[in-house]
């Protein structure tokens, strides 16, 4: 793990490796301590991973025996266990998940009562607070009780965000046999849609596996061959989406969120006229923006530094690019089934396709690639490394831009580079991640 224990999106490692019980066991104590210290209720929820139960079993036991009492809310996406955190009033919420990445992993989110992440100052003191001897609640044993309609109070929330009945809408839906894999085909249901459910069991040995978000050519495949109208597709998760127009294009969180706030800003809703994303996000959606007069406010990556400006600010839209995108007016946290019910208000007040409304966003090519961290390597700061991409910026000059960073989630190191052309921004990108292996392999 990282010297840091708490990642860009919480804790994360390989289940039963980096994440083991007795781990858990220490972490559930130190964040009754921190969190709860005079007693409190955790709820928590978790995706389809084969390690889940195992971990929620250490978790409920390291909290119950720290004196804070557990709403377990099964297999539910983690913005439903953001919302139902503050509905239940609970002290803290707790998702065991490890959002889009491989079957192995694993990891714990956690939640304050009002449903936002924690800051780093509440994951500081839970680390700082694993060391220290935190005693049990002899004497004072707490309860474990079950939400049984979870999914369905989540459900019922996000169907009241619909502007109106979907009735004769044909909806693709890829659930990646994670946490939305009944509250997804649901949610569309009880809209009037006609769902095309994919990959929607609850299969942990299959979750991400070439399905999802980071696999949106399965949607792809389905809108053409159903005649759909619009497909979604969720990761672990469901806290993302990614999006597939009626012509089987492919729309990620940067045309949604041209979209969504193009829209917003023509009724007058989209507060301060702003929108928050990250250095990740394509210059296509700065200028479809500005041609409207709405400002991009660019954060580090990580949808915990996108919430924080928008918080900040007082905006109501941003996210990444991925597809992780915070309607904070609906949401605390980034919601694939929000966003998706979003995406279909847009086309069903304008009367318009999505493969028409996502054109206002001409990309810019961009190249990401990703370079493995070997074990024990470490990729900090560089001189190689930053005279590469000083050089790779002059010859993009205005006309493109480059991104070297860690991944807060992953042992990678992420090269962006985009320019106006592909045959340029795929030779300056490998030039860089030459760069960057001889760097790790130096150190």
């Amino acid at each position: 793990m990282d010297t840091r224990l708490f990642g860009t999106d919480g804790i994360r490692g390989v289940a039963n490796a980096d994440l083991t019980p007795e781990f858990v066991l220490r972490v559930g104590r130190a964040a009754a301590a921190v969190l709860a210290p005079g007693g409190g209720r955790f709820l928590i929820a978790r995706d389809t991973r084969l390690s889940g139960p195992m971990l929620e079993a250490a978790l409920t036991a390291a909290l119950t025996a720290a004196g804070a009492s557990v709403l377990r809310a099964g297999i539910l996406p983690t913005p439903g266990a953001a919302y139902l955190t503050r509905q239940a009033g609970a002290t803290a919420g707790v998702v065991i998940s490890a959002s889009h990445n491989p079957i192995e992993d694993n990891g714990l989110k956690f939640f304050n009562g009002d449903g936002f992440k924690l800051p780093d100052a509440a994951e500081d003191a839970i680390e700082a607070a694993m060391g220290d001897g935190i005693p049990a609640a002899a004497g004072h044993p707490a309860g474990v009780e079950d939400i049984p309609d979870a999914v369905e109070q989540y459900v019922e929330f996000v169907a009241s965000l619909a502007a109106a009945s979907l009735a004769g809408l044909r909806v693709v839906v890829d659930c990646a046999y994670g946490a939305a894999w009944r509250a997804a085909p649901k949610l569309w249901r009880h809209l009037g849609a006609t769902v095309i459910p994919l990959n929607d069991e609850p299969d942990g040995g299959r979750i991400n596996v070439a399905c999802g978000s980071t696999h949106p050519d399965v949607v792809s495949q389905a809108v053409l061959e159903h005649a759909a109208d619009v497909g979604f597709a969720h990761d672990g998760d469901a806290d993302r989406v990614i999006a597939v127009d009626d012509t089987g294009r492919v729309i990620d969180g940067d045309a949604m969120m041209a979209v969504c706030a193009l829209h917003l800003a023509a009724q007058g809703r989209l507060a301060g006229r702003r929108v928050v994303a990250t250095v990740m996000s394509n210059f296509g959606l700065e200028a479809a923006l500005q041609r409207a007069g709405i400002a991009l406010e660019r954060t580090a990556v990580g949808d915990r530094y996108v919430l924080e400006r928008m918080r900040e600010l007082d905006a109501s839209v941003g996210g990444e690019q991925s597809g992780h995108l915070i309607f904070l007016d609906h949401s605390t946290t980034g919601d694939g089934l929000i966003t998706a019910v979003q995406v279909t208000n847009v086309m069903m007040e304008t009367g318009r396709r999505l493969s028409e409304l996502a054109s206002v966003v001409e990309r810019f090519p961009q190249v990401l690639r990703n370079v493995p961290i070997p074990d024990g390597a470490r990729f900090g700061v560089d001189p190689a490394v930053q005279t590469a991409v000083d050089a790779a910026a002059r010859a993009l000059g205005d006309r493109g831009r480059v991104l070297v960073r860690s991944s807060g989630t992953e042992p990678l190191v992420r090269v962006m580079v985009e320019a106006h052309d592909a045959a340029t921004a795929d030779r300056l990108a490998a030039g860089l991640v030459e760069v960057v292996q001889r760097s790790l392999a130096r150190h």
